[in-house]
């Protein structure tokens, strides 16, 4: 049986220590899914291929993506970026910005390829939050980048992971349970929530 392959690109929240690991899935939602999967369904094979780098934007995907993506020819190609475009304009506003018209820009340009390219499905996680407070500076500024990531699923016949729509739910319903370790990177559960959001948008295209 042909290894159902799926691909997750991103930022540190995707890559997670996967040049630690000696898997290279890295220790975060990735690792989780994969584990979840492998003994839910043992009659099934996947083959997992995390390429997460820490502090990566969408302009960074967008340099490496004929390596990183379209060259691996996956099956699933689940992307996960838009926090450090949003973060970089809050600690390094001396930085070049990638403002939502970039983003939305370079979303298009990346789908376009996966594509015209690859017979991959499209699986496009929202940005997860900045801040545990849902009504931060950061996460307002990420509305726009989330309402782009549902844009361009649509234009894709993609599907949306609605992580941000999870992570903000989880917020305002248990504000004593932190979800990351710095405002940002995950802790336990904000990997687990990842997952099971993951989980519950795409589960059933994968076991068909």
């Amino acid at each position: 049986m042909k290894a159902t392959k799926i691909l997750f690109i991103g930022d540190s929240i995707t890559d997670c220590g996967r040049l630690e690991d000696h898997d290279g899935l890295g220790y975060g939602y990735v690792r989780l899914l994969h584990d979840y999967l492998v003994t839910t369904y043992p009659s099934m094979t996947f083959q997992f291929v995390n390429v997460g780098i820490n502090g990566n934007r969408i302009v960074d995907l967008f340099s490496r993506w004929q390596k990183d993506v379209i060259d691996h020819q996956p099956d699933f190609v689940s992307i996960s970026i838009g926090i450090n475009d949003v973060w970089r304009q809050l600690d390094r506003p001396e930085m070049e910005q990638v403002t939502p018209e970039d983003y939305n820009r370079i979303y298009i340009e990346l789908l376009k390829e996966v594509r015209d390219k690859t017979n991959a499905k499209i699986l496009l996680m929202e940005p997860t939050i900045i801040g545990e407070d849902p009504n931060s500076i950061g996460n307002e500024m990420l509305v726009d980048y989330v309402e782009i990531v549902n844009t361009v699923a649509k234009q894709f016949n993609g599907t949306v992971i609605p992580t941000n729509k999870a992570f903000i739910n989880f917020l305002q319903s248990n504000p004593n349970h932190k979800l990351t370790t710095d405002s940002v990177h995950m802790n336990t559960k904000g990997n687990m929530l990842m997952a099971t959001t993951w989980l519950k948008a795409i589960e059933d295209q994968l076991v068909y």
